[in-house]
């Protein structure tokens, strides 16, 4: 493949002239630059100096050939976009993710499945050939983007446990989750710590697997609660104000609440507010996540678990680099991250 220049552009190094300059066939400058195997480490030495002098980019389409490697990798997010570019939570694990990659030399790129159309334009987007391997998640159950990742054979890392039937036996399936379980039950003990006996919580939606998990670690504290004290949410400020409502009318004798995120809790301190119930005085609040941006600036600010987000993004493009590179069989099928309570003034 010979580099062609465009028609009046300044002339830039080509792969000939780097092998000119190494002193070495063009079709060694072409494994050197484009990442494949089989030359000695004093001709590599040789071409990467020539391509450092004459400041050579290799070309994508000829690295692509060689290694067969697009260096690129689908982000999948089961989540409308509305709610992706204004929930903190996914910032947060998006940059772990784009780090990471970033200094493996790899592109992330970004898909959203806003509604069920989109499944069918994102799965001839992962069967096409365009990325190495994808990082999904925030799924919901019956979700059929694991399954259209497997049928085409594109490597995967799932971003929380899986919670299809199965799922747990399958070691080739590589997920990054956090402690879900035990934080909920840290929130849990430390309100009862504080005397509080009429807990409730906030779960989030209960298609998801993370939101199981807090609301079976509430339930690990309180076996014996009342169903009137749990209300399902959806992760946002809005849906906490609204579950935080329907508590309030049920139970107006509850004096703490654990939300399982950082956004429902925020709304229900709104409406906790507007009932005029002071916090932490009359009722105490928990929430989950850690979320900068939304738990020092709540008013007061917000007592929550923090699970490293960021993190988890991070383990999530590791874990699949170390894949594509044929590693997995010797590291972790699974990382599950601590988590650990932030008192501030809400508890």
């Amino acid at each position: 493949m010979t580099e062609q220049q465009p028609v009046g552009a300044v002339p830039r190094p080509t792969l000939e002239s780097v092998a000119e300059r190494a002193g070495v066939s063009r079709a060694t400058a072409s494994r050197v630059v484009n990442g494949g195997e089989g030359v000695r480490a004093s001709l590599r030495a040789k071409v990467q100096q020539a391509v450092d002098e004459l400041g050579y980019v290799p070309n994508l389409a000829a690295r692509t050939l060689v290694t067969r490697r697009n260096r690129a990798v689908a982000v999948v997010v089961a989540e409308p976009e509305s709610r992706l570019f204004s929930d903190p939570f996914f910032a947060q694990h998006l940059r772990g993710i784009s780090r990471e990659l970033s200094a493996a030399d790899n592109q992330m790129v970004l898909l959203l499945v806003e509604d069920q159309q989109d499944y069918e334009r994102v799965g001839r987007y992962l069967a096409g050939g365009h990325v190495d391997g994808a990082l999904l998640f925030s799924l919901h159950h019956s979700d059929p983007l694991p399954e259209m990742a497997r049928r085409v054979n594109l490597p995967t890392v799932i971003g929380g446990r899986p919670g299809w039937p199965g799922a747990e036996a399958d070691r080739e399936l590589l997920y990054v989750d956090s402690d879900n379980r035990g934080g909920a039950r840290l929130a849990v003990q430390h309100l009862r710590s504080l005397g509080r006996t009429g807990i409730a919580t906030i779960t989030g939606p209960l298609d998801q697997t993370s939101s199981i998990d807090r609301l079976d670690g509430y339930r690990d504290l309180l076996p014996d609660g009342d169903p009137e004290l749990i209300a399902e949410g959806d992760f946002t400020a809005d849906g906490g104000g609204r579950a935080m409502t329907q508590l309030l009318d049920r139970r107006p004798d509850l004096d703490a609440v654990f939300a399982a995120s950082d956004a429902m809790a925020s709304g229900a301190l709104r409406v906790l507010r507007g009932r005029g119930r002071r916090v932490p005085e009359d009722v105490a609040v928990v929430g989950f996540d850690d979320v900068e941006s939304i738990a020092a600036w709540t008013d007061p600010p917000l007592t929550t678990v923090r699970q490293d987000i960021e993190e988890m993004g991070r383990l999530m493009a590791r874990l699949l680099l170390r894949r594509l590179a044929g590693q997995s069989s010797s590291g972790p099928t699974s990382i599950i991250i601590p988590t650990r309570l932030v008192l501030r003034a809400t508890a």
